[in-house]
């Protein structure tokens, strides 16, 4: 018989389907903020009128604004808005832009809530991930400032309590973790969204059926997962092919946004993944790989190499993708091929003289740790990443 316990996260609400000029005010004045701190994309700040807009609705509330956060969120550019932040008097944080600004302002409130002001402070809240699986997570203090986010792709941080955070003297990245780094509130605005790149948006929204795959066949699904996980691999199968088809299609926009959000609810509450989200990790913080094309090439090659152990879970993905007789590492193959997206390690950068190292660092990733078919050390890594070559 099966049990659990099922967490409900701490955030407030989601708004979903409005524009951000007509809700984000309200939002604001319902936190009761008078000094909003915005992280948002450089691209955006620069090439679109989206921050512009957001500095319309908070008018004297905007405190300031940092569009400096790199790719897989540099401790350097964390460390430098938190203490923007601090010096603004910011009683809120409001991200617009990807997973990498969202983990910004998880570790801004970080810093901010455990007086840290510079790199190496973070070195004593960072998770410790031995080899054998092992973790230690330190005492961290809650956020010093929540926040609001408003997401322009679909890797979905926003709706964990989590974050990546590179170290950029190791090159490793490392996870961060407290209940309250979760936002109050999201905003699913589908319009802001036009302004992602092609490639940005697609790829991201591989890394959400990612999420979703891995909590289905996980070593301790859940049902209210499973059923939101089903429900958001059937959204994003037709909203990605729908936007990659007709990229102005609004509707289909917040359908993948709707997906993404349902394939958290299992992160949400503590379903374990496995190899593809271990190893994509490694790949982004040692190899600079774009987070969605971590997904895009590892997840069919732990699919195949976890079929012996869990093949009436993929049969699950299979279904809900809308190919219920074919493999679920084919079907995702599918998918992937379908919307132009890479699907070898050798295609998104990652060097041969790399594949070692990055076997031994995803041995310190929880996820490695808990996939279904049990992997015991660098080499089984290592046939992972060679079959992906």
């Amino acid at each position: 018989m099966k049990s659990g316990v099922y967490r409900y996260p701490h955030m407030d609400r989601v708004i979903y389907g409005s524009p951000i000029a007509e809700v984000l005010g309200a939002e604001v004045d319902r936190l009761d903020a008078r000094a909003v701190f915005v992280l948002a994309s450089g691209t955006l700040n620069r090439e679109t009128d989206v921050v512009t807009t957001v500095r319309r609705v908070l008018r004297n509330r905007c405190a300031a604004v940092a569009a400096k956060i790199g790719a897989h969120t540099p401790r350097t550019d964390v460390v430098e808005a938190a203490n923007a932040a601090r010096e603004a008097g910011a009683d809120l944080l409001l991200t617009v832009g990807g997973g990498s600004v969202t983990d910004a302002a998880k570790m801004v409130g970080i810093c901010l809530g455990n007086d840290i002001t510079e790199p190496a402070g973070l070195d004593a809240y960072r998770a410790v991930i031995g080899a054998d699986g092992s973790v230690r997570r330190p005492a961290v203090n809650a956020p010093g400032v929540r926040f609001i986010a408003i997401p322009t792709t679909l890797s979905a941080g926003e709706f964990n309590a989590s974050a990546g955070c590179t170290d950029t003297v190791r090159h490793v990245k490392e996870s961060f973790a407290h209940p309250l780094m979760a936002p109050l509130s999201v905003i699913l605005d589908p319009n802001v969204t036009m302004h992602t790149p092609e490639w940005l948006w697609l790829s991201t929204g591989i890394r959400a059926v990612d999420h979703a795959v891995e909590d289905l066949c996980s070593i301790n699904s859940q049902p209210m997962s499973d059923g939101a996980s089903i429900h958001a691999l059937r959204l994003l199968g037709k909203g990605l092919r729908a936007v990659k088809a007709k990229p102005s299609e609004i509707a289909a926009r917040l359908d993948c946004q709707l997906g993404a959000w349902m394939s958290m609810v299992g992160t949400q509450t503590g379903v374990t993944k496995g190899a593809s989200h271990g190893i994509g990790h490694v790949l982004g913080g040692t190899a600079g790989v774009p987070h969605g094309y971590t997904s895009c090439v590892m997840l069919p090659h732990v699919l195949r190499f976890n079929h012996s152990i869990n093949a009436e879970r993929q049969a699950l993905v299979s279904e809900a993708l809308g190919a219920p007789d074919e493999p679920a590492a084919d079907v995702v193959g599918a998918l992937i091929a379908d919307l132009g997206l890479p699907g070898r390690l050798r295609d998104v950068g990652v060097k041969e003289d790399q594949l070692d190292a990055i076997a031994e660092h995803s041995m310190h990733d929880r996820w490695v740790h808990t996939n279904p078919r049990k992997i015991d050390g660098p080499a089984t890594v290592r046939t992972l990443l060679d079959a992906a070559w």
